[in-house]
């Protein structure tokens, strides 16, 4: 159904819709002329503190109001200080806290030394060393005949490591 463009005294087709409110429920019927000159003057923030503007553009964003500025300012800190020692310090968010044997459990050594690794190795060197040594002796590639028995030995060894480092 073709309607009358709204904008007072035009008698052509409204063929294009522009939005009465902010909520984007309501809308007027322009010709495209008088919705070309609608849109320009319409300012979505008319009427709008910069306070209001500014929650209203964080909950388009990111879906939700915005907390107070202090807390905010606070999660942020908190966030860059994370990602920079993560960054920084890699090796530290991979190695496992106990530096002794003393600490860790028989198991956990154990495993290790069936990879031939120390026990301050990250999870990134287990993993490596775990499917190099699966390749060297899965039963179904190996030529040797010990083969399923070794593969069964290191199969378990990751199994305790992976509980350890709890990774799933």
């Amino acid at each position: 159904m073709i309607k009358k463009c709204d904008h007072p005294g035009c008698t052509k087709a409204g063929t294009c819709r522009a939005p009465k409110t902010r909520d984007l429920r309501e809308y007027w019927w322009f010709c495209r002329e008088h919705a070309a000159e609608y849109n320009k003057n319409w300012n979505y923030y008319a009427g709008m503190t910069p306070d209001e503007i500014e929650a209203d553009w964080e909950a388009q964003t990111f879906g939700a109001p915005l907390k107070d500025k202090d807390t905010a300012n606070r999660d942020a800190t908190d966030y860059m200080n994370f990602i920079n020692d993560f960054i920084t310090g890699r090796s530290a968010f991979d190695r496992t806290p106990p530096k002794s044997t003393n600490n860790m459990p028989r198991t956990v050594v154990s495993a290790l030394k069936v990879f031939g690794l120390p026990i301050t190795a990250s999870w990134r060197e287990i993993s490596a060393r775990y499917r190099a040594l699966a390749k060297q002796h899965h039963p179904d590639t190996a030529k040797h005949k010990n083969a399923a028995a070794e593969f069964a030995r290191i199969s378990a060894a990751y199994d305790v490591l992976k509980k350890h480092f709890g990774k799933k």
